[in-house]
């Protein structure tokens, strides 16, 4: 019998549980696995429990996935001032900190934790008022640990397997192994969940479809990267293509969702209290479809009564938006850090490609400080790496109130908190519609045909451009806008073999270093490609303090010697 308060996992994969955010707090310390869950009220909170470690990186977006990737990808360059080493480290794929990583690690680890917990315990509960039920918060374990183990393999390669609440020291398993216990999480959460069609599943709930973009996505990655043709099974079967492109037509055809009528209005910058005075939106007629609506397939949700302490409102969006806001940065008028500027490489390709003449999504995508922002100035005594161009789809936005004044956030509106940190309350969208149908496009290619023509075709009317023939190069770059700035981009690039943009599309583009012109480059004394083959491609350094912890049953990752900690930009006037 275990205390569910105190459960922890010890040496290599130290970190607490924390199971006491889905517990009550009355007696906290008289439940354990032998009472707890007794009812299916019980169960839910549990289950609630595991959604909440997603929350957890958000107290440092330097430590979430999400951020990780965009950074790591060719569409974003690090930015911030010359303190974000973080931000840049991640844009040059070297170590920032001691023991980086740190918090992503234990997060998931705990997410995993409380996975195991559910998945181990569930059957306590006797009294369902329905047994779809129970399938239905079992299927959500099971997806949720699936999910906290693909963000884990793909930042750092191998990882230790834990399957169990017990305390454990183990090593790293193979990548083979954790993919083969995704995969047959992920088999079992589709299996378990009702087919039942958005929205009436429930607001901010994993489902059958989401279980099913997740597989795709994950054999999209395991088969291109390691150069495979099925994902492996625990029990020694595999899952193939065939089995991953029924399970997307079935989510096409049976879930409920699909696309919005334009792309823009997924993102808050067209919501009501904003887009009325962004002229923008009043140019194009855009209104914010909110973030549940049924393009969105699987999203981490915020919180309108967050504290500083309980990190529910979104710090991506504050490490994004601009830095000095008071004068001329509306509708971006939230203070932040700049991190991550666009890449001009992606503004030149974007206009100069004649299958993509006309795209609204350019500009619904990616803001001209000098078009649409003249007035503003920014902090010209920190900003580094500044390209002029911000990502619209995660910056957050200012409304102004009916007596004039300027709220830090739209959210407000909506019943949030006045405030440039605890009023981010934007979703972060893990899955959407639009991917669904790529994916199945490029696993089919382009040969399967849906309501008249191919998934990439469909997104592509949507975006009012004509049909084109497919070819992978044609994917390549429908992903490449469609889903810039989403976290996928980085990841596209290792399984499709193409990291080399990453230099291409990065060296030597104009950029502002406090105010004074440059060209951005990679330190030669490091260079990139070299760096990308020495960690295995593109894995990342597990945090030290995991291997001392282990007394050495936990291996450090290959290519990570502390000659390759990151320090300061390599600029001479920096």
């Amino acid at each position: 019998m275990k205390s569910l308060k105190y459960i922890a996992l010890i040496a290599g994969l130290v970190f607490l549980a924390g199971c006491e955010d889905f517990l009550d707090t009355d007696n906290l310390t008289k439940k354990d696995t032998s009472n707890f869950p007794s009812s299916q009220t019980d169960a839910e909170q549990m289950i609630t429990g595991i959604y909440s470690v997603l929350n957890s990186d958000l107290a440092n977006p330097e430590q979430d996935p999400f951020f990780v990737f965009e950074l790591a990808g060719d569409d974003r360059l690090g930015g911030g001032s010359t303190s974000n080493k973080g931000a840049q480290g991640l844009d040059r794929l070297m170590n920032s900190y001691t023991s980086n990583f740190k918090d992503m690690w234990s997060n998931r680890y705990s997410g995993i934790f409380r996975a195991n917990s559910a998945i181990a315990s569930i059957d306590n509960v006797t009294n369902w008022t329905d047994n779809s039920e129970k399938n239905k918060l079992l299927g959500e374990a099971y997806f949720l640990r699936a999910y906290f183990y693909y963000d884990l393999v793909t930042v750092f390669g191998q990882v230790p397997l834990v399957l169990t609440t017990e305390a454990v020291n183990l090593p790293k398993s193979s990548a083979d192994e954790i993919y083969a216990q995704i995969t047959s999480d992920l088999t079992t959460a589709i299996s378990l969940f009702p087919s039942t069609k958005y929205p009436d599943y429930g607001e901010g709930h994993a489902s059958k479809w989401a279980a099913e973009a997740l597989l795709a996505r994950v054999f999209l990655f395991y088969t291109g990267f390691y150069g495979k043709t099925a994902l492996p099974t625990v029990d020694g079967n595999a899952v193939n293509k065939s089995t991953v492109i029924s399970n997307l037509e079935d989510c096409i055809a049976n879930s409920g969702h699909g696309l919005i009528s334009d792309q823009r209005n997924l993102w808050p910058y067209t919501n009501p209290y904003t887009a009325k005075n962004y002229q923008y939106d009043i140019d194009n007629n855009l209104t914010w479809a909110t973030d549940e609506n049924k393009e969105v397939i699987f999203s981490l949700k915020m919180s309108n009564n967050s504290t500083s302490n309980e990190v529910y409102f979104n710090r991506i969006v504050e490490y994004f938006n601009p830095r000095k806001t008071t004068v001329g940065a509306f509708p971006f008028s939230v203070q932040g850090y700049s991190n991550g500027p666009v890449s001009l490489k992606l503004w030149t390709d974007w206009a100069a490609d004649p299958d993509y003449a006309g795209d609204y999504r350019r500009l619904g995508s990616i803001c001209s400080r000098a078009v649409e922002l003249p007035k503003y100035v920014g902090d010209k005594s920190k900003e580094v790496e500044n390209t002029g161009l911000l990502a619209k789809k995660y910056l957050g936005c200012g409304a102004y109130d009916t007596d004039g004044s300027l709220r830090n956030s739209y959210a407000y509106f909506y019943g949030g908190q006045d405030n440039r940190q605890l009023g981010l309350t934007q979703a972060i969208i893990y899955i959407r519609y639009a991917d669904v149908l790529l994916m199945h496009s490029e696993l089919t290619d382009g040969k399967v045909i849906i309501d008249g023509m191919s998934g990439m075709n469909k997104v592509r009317q949507r975006a009012n451009l004509p049909a084109i023939t497919y070819s992978l190069e044609a994917l390549k770059k429908e992903r490449r806008y469609e889903l810039c700035f989403e976290g996928l981009r980085w990841n596209d690039l290792r399984r499709w073999g193409d990291v080399q943009k990453i230099v291409d599309n990065q060296t030597g583009q104009a950029i502002l270093n406090r105010g004074k012109a440059d060209v951005f480059q990679f330190d030669p004394n490091f260079p990139f490609m070299k760096r990308y083959k020495e960690t295995g491609g593109g894995f990342w350094k597990i945090p030290e303090s995991q291997i001392t912890l282990s007394n050495g049953v936990l291996e450090q990752n290959e290519g990570w010697e502390n000659t390759y900690d990151w320090v300061k930009l390599p600029y001479s006037t920096i």
